[in-house]
């Protein structure tokens, strides 16, 4: 039979598929929407499983609040062109609306949230990205509930989105605050909100760079008392490149190799262990201060370098955050 032009718009505009697409399920069902849109569907989960071993690398995250609830939704899919569509985002949009409205506690549940098609969110999604070509996957759900709650879409963008709940009610100082989380990443609240698991590889890695700096400090003098300039010497490939310059001769070359490797050994099994402890005691102070939200360095203020904790407190004696969540689609 013979597919109109107005059939195949309607049903296109019913299933977002290509023109192509939707005139060949037309034809296949003999005109009946209902069985058209099932082929589509199910050629849509077909394409989408072939492209199950894809890279997602782009996406959509979008967020929002509603009487005391807020959340964000991740959806990931292959390009920015896709990312960037307005079906994609309206589909993006529809998720985080169904989730906010259900209260959703965890990802599993988003992704079971029945939508207006009938389809869980997740099939969703995976007939979306049949219809697109490439992959797509519901990728992270974050949300906090409770009262004075701000949100923030980092430049619109849909890439990078957070929440921020404080103990009183101050939409700017909010608002402030979850840019703060946006461009500076905090790893926790405070200190305390630290796991100890990071706590103990930060310092393990404290430790290990600062047994190696006083290594190296040690080498450097005794090659400096030498006659030889520490930075000519200081690996394989720059010592063979001065000496091709002219700028260090072999026999100084060796003889920096050689205190190189008989200083290093002997300050490595003589090492002060109290002040490398303390030393990475204070590198381990120097993560928390950069790395803990209520630590850091206060970005949006009026150039006086405060914590965020000390700006907050200028702003109303007992305002402090109370919880945060951020989610980015940009690898860091």
């Amino acid at each position: 039979m013979a597919i109109s032009i107005e059939d195949i718009k309607k049903l296109r505009t019913m299933t977002g598929a290509g023109l192509a697409d939707v005139k060949k399920a037309l034809t296949e069902a003999e005109g009946d929407f209902d069985k058209a849109k099932e082929i589509l569907r199910e050629r849509g989960l077909a394409i989408a499983a072939k492209r199950s071993d894809r890279e997602t690398s782009n996406g959509c995250v979008l967020v929002k609040t509603v009487d005391g609830f807020a959340a964000m939704v991740a959806v990931k899919c292959e390009t920015d062109f896709v990312a960037a569509g307005k079906d994609f985002v309206a589909l993006v949009q529809e998720i985080l609306d169904a989730a906010v409205a259900a209260r959703c506690k965890s990802l599993d549940e988003v992704k079971a949230l029945k939508l207006a098609s009938g389809d869980d969110a997740a099939t969703a999604v995976q007939h979306r990205s049949g219809i697109t070509g490439e992959k797509m996957e519901i990728d992270g759900y974050n949300f906090i509930e409770g009262s004075n709650l701000s949100v923030y879409d980092h430049m619109n963008r849909h890439t990078l989105a957070t929440i921020v709940q404080l103990n009183e009610n101050n939409d700017e100082a909010g608002h402030k605050i979850a840019m703060q989380v946006a461009a500076m990443k905090p790893v926790a609240l405070d200190e305390a909100s630290v796991s100890q698991a990071i706590k103990d590889e930060e310092f393990k890695v404290a430790v290990q760079k600062t047994k190696e700096e006083q290594v190296e400090k040690a080498v450097a003098a005794a090659i400096k008392k030498a006659g030889i300039n520490p930075n000519l010497v200081d690996s394989d490939d720059h010592i063979e490149s001065n000496i091709t310059k002219g700028w260090l001769t072999r026999e100084e070359a060796d003889k920096a190799i050689e205190i190189r490797n008989t200083v290093g050994p002997e300050k490595a099994n003589n090492l002060n262990e109290d002040m490398i402890q303390n030393i990475a005691k204070g590198r381990l102070n120097k993560f928390f201060k950069e790395n803990c939200l209520v630590d850091q360095e206060f970005q949006f203020g009026d150039g006086d370098k405060l914590s965020v904790a000390e700006w907050l407190k200028q702003q109303s004696k007992d305002l402090k955050v109370i919880a945060y969540k951020r989610f980015t689609l940009a690898a860091e």
